[in-house]
């Protein structure tokens, strides 16, 4: 499971990321997911869990919550 598009992207992140922060998550949620292979399928959700997890750590390195959204740091 990964995601060519940011249109692809969970409505969450779509909703309050911009763009930028989008291309930010994308990426990093695809990397952890292709870089953490199970074979077992019980596997699958916690690998799905720290692809999020990872994504979200990348976002906030960049950008910072603002209220209303999020905006980068400065």
């Amino acid at each position: 499971m990964t995601f060519r598009r940011n249109a692809e992207l969970p409505e969450s992140v779509k909703r309050c990321l911009p763009p930028p922060a989008q291309d930010i998550y994308r990426s990093a949620f695809n990397h952890t997911w292709q870089g953490c292979r199970s074979p077992e399928a019980r596997h699958a959700m916690q690998r799905e869990l720290l692809a999020h997890k990872v994504a979200w750590a990348a976002v906030r390195r960049r950008y910072e919550p603002d209220g209303s959204g999020w905006r980068p740091k400065h």
